[in-house]
């Protein structure tokens, strides 16, 4: 667990955006800086020391400076992570109870991971453009550690238990979000009364039906925005929505900016395929 405070300075060094060509592995190295890795797409494989990860998408992965790590196997042609390296400007030592810490796990599934992804596009974006400056880079990089702080969503799965109904419509919204479901279709889909599904979602993760379906569709939007060349009213219904404008409002409620703005902040990435 990385431990770090507001208050304690950290250095950003350089960060990208890796995708796989299928071939090779990660290289067996040990590195002076940390390194944190967010999973786009994928699965990747990884050691440290004596322990061994399995990533998926939207895990993180926290590797210590000084510590061999390396490659399990060899990388998936689907597989997509970014990736920063930053330092600590100097050791970690709380001064006071009223000090706000963040704990960083090791492995870490991210809440949101549409803002983390935010950040580390804005962070290459500005890399790229040659205009990313060391105290802009370092307050970007802190704000990704203190996204992946965040706790989990889920109140039953801090609990250790799990709702099979909420898991279920979770996984069905995953599956057709893309097709003209509604809450409602949702339930009967599943065998579940409309109101008692709607309960135990939001009770399990703490946002409604309506507001799963959106998030996971305004997610797979984003995605489109950066990685084709679609227009908006495209993106629109490949992502579920059948009118354009409505898809407009709601994109601009869960991002606080339109979809053209969207894809033109984020447009520039750093991309590495070794």
């Amino acid at each position: 667990m990385l431990q770090l405070s507001t208050s304690c300075p950290i250095k950003a060094q350089n960060a990208g955006l890796f995708i796989s060509r299928g071939k090779g592995t990660h290289p067996s190295r040990v590195i002076n800086s940390h390194e944190l890795i967010f999973v786009k797409r994928g699965v990747l494989e990884m050691w440290e020391e004596d322990r061994v990860f399995s990533l998926e998408e939207e895990q993180t992965l926290h590797l210590w400076p000084m510590r061999r790590h390396g490659g399990v196997s060899q990388m998936s042609p689907i597989l997509e992570f970014y990736w920063i390296h930053f330092e600590t400007v100097k050791e970690f030592k709380p001064k006071n109870p009223r000090e706000t810490i963040i704990e960083i796990p090791q492995v870490k599934r991210v809440r949101q991971p549409e803002k983390l992804e935010n950040l580390f596009r804005y962070f290459l974006d500005e890399q790229e453009s040659g205009q990313l400056r060391q105290a802009t880079a370092d307050l970007l990089t802190m704000l990704m550690l203190i996204e992946v702080a965040r706790p989990s969503d889920s109140k039953q799965e801090n609990a250790g238990t799990v709702s099979i109904p909420a898991m279920r419509a979770n996984t069905y919204i995953r599956l057709n979000f893309d097709r003209p479901i509604t809450p409602g279709s949702v339930a009967q889909a599943l065998g579940y009364n409309t109101d008692y599904l709607g309960r135990v979602y939001r009770k399990t993760f703490g946002y409604t039906l309506t507001g799963a379906i959106n998030h996971r569709r305004i997610r797979a939007a984003c995605r489109y925005l950066l990685n084709s060349d679609m227009i908006v009213e495209e993106v629109a219904k490949s992502c579920g929505f059948t009118d354009p404008n409505y898809f407009c409002r709601v994109f601009r409620r869960h991002m606080q900016c339109t979809p053209g703005a969207y894809r033109k902040l984020y447009a520039r990435v750093h991309v590495n395929t070794q």
